[in-house]
Formats: C-alpha cells, structure tokens, sequence
C-alpha cells in the first residue's frame, strides 16, 4: 500500500467521524457558507500579482515536521502582503498537521484560499465552503473521471472553483468542463520523486481555458521562469518557504528575486 492509498484508507474513516459529529444543515448554517467567493482563476491571471499559490504546511509524509512554531496567521498575511495570487491552506491533520481552523484563520486576508486535502466525499465540499475555502483540490490519482465530474459540479454549485491535480498523461482523461484550473503534481505521489520535466511534458494538453498550475518542487525563480515560458500562469509553493525559519521572509525574498528576474528578460 503506497503512501496516498493510506492517506485515502484513512480519509474515509476521518470523514465518516466527522459526518456523524456536524450535519450538513449545520454546516450549511456557518458564516462562510453564504458569503461570496473570490476567484482563484482571476487572481492568477491578474498581471499585478505573482501567480503564486503560497501553502501553509507543517508537515509532510515524506519530509516529516517542515515548520512546527510558524503561525498562520503570520505568514497567510505576509504571502498576501507580498504580491500571493492564492494562500493554499493543509487541512489534513494526521499526515500533514493541518486542520480547518487553520483555513479559518487564513479568511483574514482577502485573497482566494484553496482548502488543499484529500477529497473523497462531498460532504467535504461543503465542509471547505463553510470553514472559508474559495477553491477544492480534487486529485485525479484518488478519483474516478466520473467522480471528479460530480464533484466539481456539486462544487461550482456552492460557489466553489475547482482545481484538478493530475500527475501524468493517463490522468489527462480526468479532466472536464467543471474544472477551473489543472494543477500537474511534480511529485510521483507512490515514491515521492520530484521532477519539473512532468509539467514541461504535460503543458502542451492542457485546454487553454483552463489555467495551468505547477505544483511541487518549485525551489527556485529560474524554475518559475522556466515553467511561465512554457505556458504555466501559476505556481503551488509551501515546502521551500515553510522550511525556513521565516516562511514570511524567504517568501518576501523570492518574491523579490523573482520580479528581478522577469524585469531582466
């Protein structure tokens, strides 16, 4: 049993807990729940901003404890502050020790939030709307094409946008109409071996329509550079700021770097 197939054994267990503890009519009663979303699409594409997906995480599977003593609130503000297209919020508690108060507490920026966890369900769907998320990960790795397209229909009707994690060329086939944006995951999530060269293969036979976002073992502007000259307009970034002791400020910093960069070409 890989790695993801755990997580996803064990997702199942989680939402099934949490389903008999919240109704839906109870969630549905939340803040949240009836406010209008921003969106993650024109956020990426807005010239003004990075086109960075900036992610709070404190842990990982393959990496362990990341960053145990950052808070949220902290360095959501300072993603936001320094030119962030989206704040992408781990809510995943057991692998990633994440939770939805984490989620929660990033609603103070005004800035597009992607609930990034493990979607099986659609219950967690309304979940995600009501603790704040503007945005769902649906990964094509843990769901059937079918599935993926009532999820993302039960998520554009709460207001939700979509964005579709694929990681090679068979997952492709996954993705349709309801989906705002296609996410390539550079990591092979059975052995967690990064490579760029899976978005630059990809790239190609994503729909136009649909913004590409490149996601995992981005650690460097050149690679941004690299990625944006091959068509991608956004990039998923947690790992190589929340390792720092200030995720804040290496993320203020490459943020720099990066607009040094695309001055010069």
């Amino acid at each position: 049993m890989n790695i993801l197939d755990q997580i996803v054994a064990n997702k199942k267990i989680e939402v099934a807990q949490r389903k008999s503890e919240r109704s839906i009519a109870d969630l549905q009663k939340e803040y949240f729940f009836l406010k209008e979303t921003l969106s993650l699409k024109q956020f990426i594409l807005d010239p003004a901003k990075t086109g960075i997906i900036a992610e709070f995480k404190r842990k990982s599977p393959s990496k362990g404890m990341i960053n145990g003593t950052a808070t949220v609130e902290e360095v959501t503000a300072a993603y936001t502050a320094n030119g962030a297209s989206g704040l992408s919020v781990l809510t995943d508690e057991l692998f990633f020790g994440g939770t939805l108060k984490d989620l929660m507490t990033a609603t103070i920026n005004e800035i597009p939030i992607l609930r990034k966890d493990f979607m099986i369900d659609e219950y967690q769907l309304i979940e995600a709307k009501a603790f704040g998320a503007e945005v769902i990960l649906l990964i094509a790795a843990c769901l059937t094409p079918a599935q993926v397209k009532q999820m993302a229909l039960t998520a554009r009707n709460l207001g939700l946008e979509v964005l579709l994690e694929i990681h090679n060329e068979a997952e492709l086939a996954h993705i349709c109409d309801e989906v705002d944006l296609v996410g390539v995951n550079n990591r092979n999530l059975k052995n967690f071996e990064v490579s760029i060269d899976t978005s630059l293969q990809l790239i190609g036979q994503i729909p136009v329509n649909m913004p590409a976002v490149a996601e995992s073992g981005i650690n460097n502007v050149d690679t941004i550079v690299t990625l944006h000259q091959a068509g991608f307009k956004g990039f998923l970034i947690g790992e190589h700021f929340m390792k720092e002791s200030s995720p804040s400020v290496a993320f203020a910093d490459f943020v720099l770097q990066l607009k040094a960069k695309q001055h010069a070409h």
